[in-house]
């Protein structure tokens, strides 16, 4: 019975494009183009310091069929760095990576073994007694569970399923490979190193069935800390399986509650103290938050009726900028509301209320906002300025009027 480490990691996305961030003014934009390299430059830094045994990655390697050779040039050159310590890669094609979608592959040096995309096969580790079983996806869409003709498990060995899953009950992410804990389990594997879940978790410890969860987050539906898997095992048996971070620049939502705040000194002030607790989270990364204020507030009208509020804000994070580490605002909400309208501002809220519900003027409205976004300069996207790109921004509008007209605008 031997003892040894692995890595299990999955989801790289290797040069993955950015989309749409460059309407917000102020992001470290090439510092986010590079980090899923710099992530995974991290990973084999973590696998050559931890002197692991072997490297398994379970799919989505790399975003879709690369633009030029450097993505996947890039890919082989970081595993060889492991390959020349001897330390085995293990990889497998998920939905983005799948044989269909890459135009074309590199050769891949002894040492490096990557899944068949004909039918699940075995791959034996001789010296530490693993033995691993996968299959990588033909094409992108496979909707079927590939699990009933994965191998049996070798007797006497560490057996290791690696797959590239939605697993049932996880409906946020697009159906591949449907199956359950119960299939996985009937496999009688000892750890299923799974893939496609962009969440970082342990669904089951009897057998153990993990999602590493994204190796570096892309945009801000996936926050927080992103990385890898740690696995100890003795005596084939796990005794620790430890998330460590790989990620380089860290996605935040900030939410602030200015309910009790009365003015706009007090929101900058409370957005200050949320951001420094980001940057202190952070490590040492980059942040790249988004804002959103929320609360019944009677700053809500002056909110909506002008922008200065977003300079401001991001004028506070420019001044956290250390040097060393920033956070950077990408975009910023307003999802405040009144507070209930007193006898003055009640024929007003009636007036408006029954104004946006007038069928001849709201048809009114295509030809005007179309008239406004036509006027402005071709670097502003209108998508910027809609909460809702399919609907017209109808309730900020009748805010921002209404602030005017009670002459609460700054």
């Amino acid at each position: 019975m031997s003892s040894f480490r692995f890595l299990h990691a999955a989801d790289i996305h290797l040069d993955s494009p950015l989309k749409g961030l460059s309407r917000y003014e102020g992001l470290p934009l090439e510092e986010i183009r590079n980090a899923t390299r710099r992530a995974l430059d991290r990973l084999i830094d973590i696998a050559l310091e931890e002197k692991v045994n072997f490297l398994i990655l379970a799919g989505d390697l790399y975003d879709g069929s690369w633009q030029d050779a450097s993505t996947g040039l890039y890919m082989m050159k970081s595993l060889s760095r492991l390959v020349h310590a001897g330390i085995r890669v293990i990889t497998l094609s998920g939905n983005h990576d799948a044989q269909s979608v890459i135009a074309r592959e590199l050769p891949r040096p002894a040492g490096i073994d990557h899944f068949s995309y004909d039918a699940p096969e075995t791959i034996r580790l001789e010296d530490i007694q693993v033995a691993l079983h996968g299959q990588s996806f033909r094409e992108r869409h496979v909707r079927k569970d590939m699990t009933p003709t994965y191998p049996e498990p070798v007797s006497g060995w560490f057996n290791i399923g690696v797959l590239h899953t939605s697993l049932s009950g996880y409906g946020e992410h697009e159906t591949y490979a449907p199956c359950s804990v119960e299939t996985l389990a009937s496999k009688h594997y000892d750890y299923w190193a799974l893939g496609h879940v962009h969440a970082q978790q342990i669904v089951c410890h009897h057998p153990w069935i993990v999602f590493p969860g994204v190796l570096q987050g892309r945009h801000i539906r996936e926050t927080g800390t992103c990385g890898a898997m740690l696995v100890s095992v003795e005596n084939n048996i796990v005794q620790s399986v430890t998330p460590v971070a790989c990620d380089v620049i860290r996605w935040s939502h900030i939410v602030i509650d200015i309910a009790d705040l009365h003015d706009l000194d007090d929101v900058m002030h409370a957005a200050r103290l949320r951001m420094e607790q980001a940057l202190a989270q952070a490590e040492g990364r980059t942040v790249i938050a988004r804002v959103t204020l929320t609360g019944i507030t009677t700053l809500h009208d002056s909110l909506c009726a002008s922008t200065c509020w977003q300079d401001d804000l991001r004028s506070v994070a420019v001044s956290l900028d250390t040097g060393q580490n920033q956070i950077a605002l990408e975009k910023l909400r307003n999802k405040t509301t009144s507070p209930p309208t007193t006898n003055t501002l009640h024929d007003l809220d009636a007036a408006l209320s029954e104004l946006m519900s007038d069928p001849e003027f709201i048809a009114t409205l295509s030809d005007d906002f179309e008239m406004f976004f036509s006027a402005l300069p071709g670097c502003v996207e209108r998508s910027s300025l809609m909460a809702d790109e399919n609907s017209w921004p109808l309730e900020e509008a009748s805010s921002a009027l209404r602030a005017r007209l009670m002459g609460n605008a700054s």
